[in-house]
């Protein structure tokens, strides 16, 4: 079993920074995509940046160019800066991980961000 710890939400005013951070324990096999999505209320659940083992890196188009995705194999460690946040950024985000060709999940970390 793969646990995924993510911390970093909270709360913000637009235009502001935040970074989140997702490390991965337990029975870790090859850890092939990192990822995070989000969902905000009433809406589904949406991918907004992948990572490849190797670096390979896909986002969403509602936040090229403000969030930026990384990871630290050695640390099964992945990263989400986000910058000029908008209100519309406002969800429960979530990391996501294949490990072994199974997918695991991190319990979401809040992000408000106040116009």
């Amino acid at each position: 079993q793969v646990r995924l710890v993510e911390s970093g939400g909270g709360l913000v005013q637009a235009g502001g920074s935040l970074r989140l951070s997702c490390a991965a324990s337990g029975s870790i096999f090859r850890i092939n995509a990192m990822g995070w999505h989000r969902q905000a209320p009433g809406k589904q659940r949406e991918l907004v940046a992948t990572i490849g083992r190797r670096g390979s890196t896909n986002y969403a188009d509602s936040v090229k160019g403000r969030f930026f995705i990384s990871r630290i194999n050695g640390e099964n460690t992945v990263y989400l800066q986000m910058n000029s946040l908008k209100p519309e950024d406002t969800a429960v985000y979530y990391c996501n991980v294949d490990s072994g060709g199974r997918d695991y999940w991190g319990q979401g970390t809040q992000v408000t961000v106040s116009s």
